[in-house]
């Protein structure tokens, strides 16, 4: 183990990669170390690492959300939420509003270069280099080396540890019949040559696939996982229509299988850092965007909460908001798909229960859920309530468009 009290002090903010980028023995030195090292405030996103969610009391920890293992931190009262959007984080790193002091991260081995590529972690951490005064990197001898961010010079890391340990897969469950139903809907809301931006899990796994038969689509995402691979050999992701990165797939992470890990070098793929893949200038070069998020609730009137459900904080901001945004101004389509229940309760309701709207009603087209499209685009608030009630589970249906009428009475 890395001994990291050369290169750490009391009092120094450290962040690290997230999810199959995360330099998990990196992060658990520091778990160890930090009671003799002193307090430290820590950034980390999504995270796999379940010694995550039980912290030291030295180590105090921030995110934009609270994703993966840092949701028992949540819970507990151990994590501080920062609620940006993504396309933010670079400067927040740069005005040394995160914590940016020693970055860990997870890098392939140098090339014939000498230099360090990120790998399939770009995202904040591209930029996040640029700010911090020390560098500790676990060099993977299983990190593909990617294009499109200019790699780590070794040289510039204080200590390196080698490893030679697989990537963490996407942990997702596989879509049922809801998702595909779901998907079904959102697929008729693309058109060929679109550019395409989705999440992870099983709803967007499901929407992918289900755009099989489309042809000359683009992807410029936060995060692409087998759903992009499989469109890509299919050869309805081209991205020959794309008004910027024509025939590349943009994005700023991976995360899924060993194969689509191993296919990656191979694959016309860029690896760009947040601060170009959420920046609102380059979002607004794609004509064709169509951004397709999920939420926990949807109100109403179109408001989205993604961040908090029943007082607890499961979420974040994330790059929601950059993308539907982009998506309503100056692209072609901005869709929230979720399922109808969660739980057994309804997920389109009279007022968002979390106490915090994601995403506006203004950025928002449609609303998709098993049982239908709700379009909002250029729809009055009064006829907001009734299309979204008529894509809510049947069985609070009446509930909803109640209490529709009761509020414009």
């Amino acid at each position: 183990m890395l001994d990291l009290t050369p290169y750490v002090r009391s009092g120094d903010g450290v962040w690290w990669s997230q999810a199959g980028a995360e330099a998990v023995p990196l992060v658990d030195a520091l778990l160890d170390q930090v009671g003799g090292i002193g307090p430290v405030r820590a950034f980390c996103g999504l995270t796999f690492n379940r010694r995550l969610r039980d912290l030291p009391p030295e180590l105090a920890l921030t995110s934009y959300g609270a994703m993966g293992e840092l949701r028992a931190a949540s819970v507990a009262g151990r994590l501080d939420i920062v609620p940006a959007h993504y396309s933010v984080l670079p400067r927040l790193f740069a005005e040394r509003r995160l914590p940016g002091d020693v970055g860990l991260v997870q890098v392939a081995p140098p090339g014939t270069d000498g230099r360090c590529s990120l790998g399939i972690g770009a995202d904040y951490a591209a930029d996040a280099v640029r700010h911090s005064r020390v560098l500790l990197a676990e060099i993977n001898h299983r990190m593909p080396a990617t294009a499109g961010t200019e790699g780590i010079p070794l040289e510039r890391f204080a200590a390196v540890v080698e490893t030679d340990r697989p990537l963490p897969e996407a942990p997702d469950r596989a879509p049922d019949a809801v998702d595909e139903a779901i998907a079904a809907h959102v697929a008729g809301l693309v058109s060929d040559g679109d550019t395409l931006q989705l999440g992870v899990g099983a709803l967007p796994t499901a929407i992918l696939d289900g755009l099989a038969g489309h042809r000359d689509l683009g992807v410029h995402s936060g995060m692409i996982t087998d759903g992009v691979l499989r469109l890509v050999e299919k050869g309805a992701v081209t991205g020959a229509r794309k008004e910027i990165d024509p025939g590349v797939v943009v994005t700023g992470a991976a995360l899924g299988s060993a194969e689509l890990y191993a296919r990656l070098p191979e694959m016309s793929v860029a690896f760009r850092p947040a601060s170009y893949t959420h920046a609102p200038a380059v979002l607004a070069r794609l004509s064709r965007l169509v951004a397709v998020n999920s939420a926990l609730e949807v109100d109403l009137t179109g408001q989205v909460g993604a961040e908090v459900a029943a007082g607890r904080y499961l979420g974040g901001v994330g790059g929601q908001a950059d993308f539907s945004g982009a998506a309503t101004r100056t692209g072609a389509c901005s869709i929230i798909a979720l399922r109808a229940t969660a739980g057994g309760a309804s997920t389109i309701v009279p007022a968002l229960g979390g106490g915090a709207v994601t995403t506006a009603r203004a950025d928002v087209d449609a609303v998709v859920t098993e049982h239908g499209v709700a379009w909002l685009r250029g729809v009055p608030l009064p006829e907001r309530g009734p299309r979204l009630a008529a894509i809510a589970a049947p069985e609070h249906r009446e509930a909803l468009y109640r209490a529709q009428r009761e509020d414009h009475r």
